[in-house]
């Protein structure tokens, strides 16, 4: 299926005169931000308070926090830095804002989003209604199979903490032109961070944790995206994850340099000269997924995303934490669950088949741990032969070894776990 063609700029939209500080203080709009806010729940800022203590410190002192947001003076709180690994082995920096100004960033959010939603290019997925990572990876998908065997994989780096504040703001601009707003969007970007018990000032970037800093990112990426466009350029993007697609590799080598150049000259960000590259679309991978070539460049789960599958079972499944097996599986089919709501999409099934086998051998592991010096018993009590018990449970090889013998194969079938509730991955 070829990709449709769209026009060469995004659509124009006026400038909005009216104040839009009002239209995110609408009361629908204002109960939309407060649910969103209860649903996504997530961990206190600097001040401690709790989502589920949101609802009542608003019923007390609405009236005050509404009129500071309408004088404009209102001051956010400070941001609470938290680290978290990354898969390189790096730490991700994530800004907790407070309950109250996750609810106040919300109701700012769902405004601008629905005034630039619009006119975003099609080709971005990130963060927007109706549209998801799965959806970017099958366009990507689409162009690859269209004659776009080679790829650009351009990584920002430390894209959402860079951003240009006077860039954006410039940017905001263009369609936004109540004062208030725009001062309180400035001041969430200046907001100081707390770590550690001290107070940094922060100069750049959109901290990732607020709900914000979504549609900000995405304001700041549609320029690349109508420059892409305008270049005549095949490409998919999900947030800061953006891949270009060539025919040839001189080609992609030659947009790499062009792109790169647009992107730190005239969008001040810089490109991660160490995880971009020029490449075959099934050397790389995007957004957890990658395409196999010798299967008509079908969608696969990434070799990355598979290892740290499994180095997510092996916590769960780890004898050390003491659980009965119920409390592992239950632990598990959340997990798994979850993992396959989002590469459900894969369409090359073979190494998610081998990851189900692998994970019932560990589970036949924990479960003769478990059963100790009970072994044969247990082997006996489910239908082994005595002599296969017997050979199995004075065996001098280890649980992993013996995880995979024909006696606990025999005791414990696929069926078994199954109607304990564990799911399977492959389709």
């Amino acid at each position: 299926m070829g990709e449709a063609r769209v026009s060469e700029t995004p659509l124009q939209l006026p400038i909005i005169e009216s104040s839009l500080m009002a239209q995110v203080l609408d009361r629908n709009n204002l109960v939309r931000a407060l649910k969103q806010v209860r649903r996504n729940k997530g961990a206190a800022g600097v001040d401690g308070m709790t989502t589920e203590q949101l609802s009542a410190y608003l019923h007390a002192h609405w009236p005050d926090l509404k009129e500071r947001l309408i004088e404009g003076r209102y001051r956010p709180q400070p941001v609470r830095r938290v680290e978290i690994p990354k898969a390189d082995g790096k730490m991700r920096k994530l800004g907790i804002p407070t309950v109250i100004d996750r609810f106040i960033q919300q109701a700012i959010a769902q405004i601008i989003s629905d005034l630039w939603e619009p006119t975003f290019h099609p080709n971005s997925y990130g963060f927007r209604p109706q549209r998801n990572a799965q959806q970017a990876v099958r366009h990507a998908q689409d162009t690859i199979v269209n004659g776009k065997s080679w790829v650009i994989d351009l990584d920002l780096q430390a894209f959402f903490d860079t951003v240009n504040h006077d860039r954006l703001m410039e940017r905001l601009k263009i369609r936004i032109q109540d004062p208030t707003l725009l001062k309180l969007v400035r001041r969430y970007l200046t907001s100081p961070i707390q770590k550690d018990g001290q107070t940094i000032s922060n100069r750049e970037g959109v901290p990732q944790g607020g709900p914000l800093s979504p549609v900000l990112a995405n304001i700041v990426l549609d320029e690349l995206d109508w420059e892409l466009e305008r270049r005549g350029h095949r490409f998919s993007r999900y947030a800061d994850d953006c891949q270009i697609f060539a025919g040839s590799h001189r080609a992609a080598e030659r947009i790499k340099i062009s792109v790169q150049r647009y992107i730190e000259y005239h969008l001040r960000l810089k490109v991660n000269e160490d995880k971009s590259a020029v490449d075959r679309p099934w050397k790389r991978s995007f957004l957890g997924f990658t395409v196999s070539p010798r299967r008509g460049n079908r969608i696969k789960v990434a070799d990355k995303a598979l290892v740290k599958l499994k180095q997510r079972v092996r916590e769960l499944s780890r004898r050390t934490r003491g659980h009965q097996l119920s409390h592992v599986i239950a632990d598990l089919r959340k997990y798994l669950l979850g993992w396959k709501a989002y590469f459900g999409v894969a369409e090359v099934q073979s190494p998610l088949r081998d990851i189900d086998v692998w994970i019932r051998r560990k589970l036949r592991c924990y479960i003769w741990k478990q059963w100790g010096r009970s072994g044969y018993r247990k082997l006996r009590r489910l239908g082994v032969d005595r002599w296969t018990a017997w050979n199995t449970a004075k065996s001098a090889h280890g649980s992993w070894r013996l995880s995979k013998s024909p006696a606990l194969y025999r005791a414990l079938p696929n069926r078994y776990f199954k109607g304990l509730g564990l799911p399977s991955l492959a389709a």
